[in-house]
C-alpha cells in the first residue's frame, strides 16, 4: 500500500509492534537484530521499503537518494561491509532533500557531523571515513537480507530507539 493512501504516521513505538505481533510465525513480521546504530537527524522514521544491493560501490545508492523518495525507507544491502562507507553527507542531504523517511545500511556511513544535520532517518553499522568507488554495480529493488533477516520492496518498515522492525504490511492506520 503507498505511503500516500494511508493515515499520517504521528508516532509508533516498535516495542508495541512487538508485542502485538510476538506470535506471528507466518514471517510476515521481522525484527532486525539489535546492531544498527542511529544516525541522521530524525530518530524515528517508517515507510514503504525500496532496496539497493551492493557491495562496496554506491552508484544505485546515489541513484536512488536522487530519485523522488515519497515517504520511503531505502534499505541498503551492503553485505555488512565495514571496509568503504555506502552513505555520506551528500547522499543524506539528497536523501532529505528527495523526501526520503529514512535510510538503513546493512554496512557503513561517514560524515557523522552532516549527516545528523539532515533531515532524515539513518541506521548503520558503523563509522568508515573511506568511501567507495564508483563502479555501475549493485541491483535496485530487490530481495534483500539484512543481518539474515528478509527484506522486500514495498515491505513497511519502522525504526525508533528501540530497534527496527518490518512487516509485509503496514502496521500504522
Amino acid at each position: 500500500m503507498p505511503a500516500a493512501s494511508l493515515p499520517p504516521l504521528a508516532s509508533f513505538a516498535t516495542c508495541d509492534f512487538c508485542d502485538v505481533h510476538k506470535g506471528d510465525t507466518s514471517g510476515a513480521f521481522r525484527v532486525l537484530p539489535p546492531v544498527f546504530r542511529h544516525f541522521g537527524g530524525v530518530a524515528s522514521f517508517a515507510g514503504p521499503v525500496t532496496t539497493v544491493k551492493c557491495h562496496e560501490d554506491n552508484t544505485q545508492v546515489k541513484a536512488a537518494v536522487e530519485s523522488p523518495g515519497e515517504g520511503s525507507v531505502l534499505v541498503v544491502d551492503g553485505g555488512g561491509s565495514l571496509r568503504r562507507a555506502l552513505v555520506g553527507g551528500n547522499l543524506a542531504a539528497a536523501a532529505a532533500r528527495n523526501g526520503w523517511a529514512g535510510i538503513v545500511v546493512d554496512g557503513c556511513v561517514r560524515d557523522v557531523a552532516e549527516l545528523n544535520a539532515e533531515a532524515v532517518g539513518i541506521r548503520a553499522l558503523a563509522l568508515m571515513p573511506l568511501p567507495t568507488e564508483r563502479r555501475g554495480e549493485g541491483q535496485r529493488d530487490v530481495a534483500v537480507l539484512i543481518q539474515g533477516v528478509p527484506v522486500r520492496p514495498g515491505d513497511w518498515l519502522y525504526a525508533d530507539a528501540d530497534g527496527i522492525v518490518v512487516s509485509a504490511q503496514p502496521l500504522h492506520g
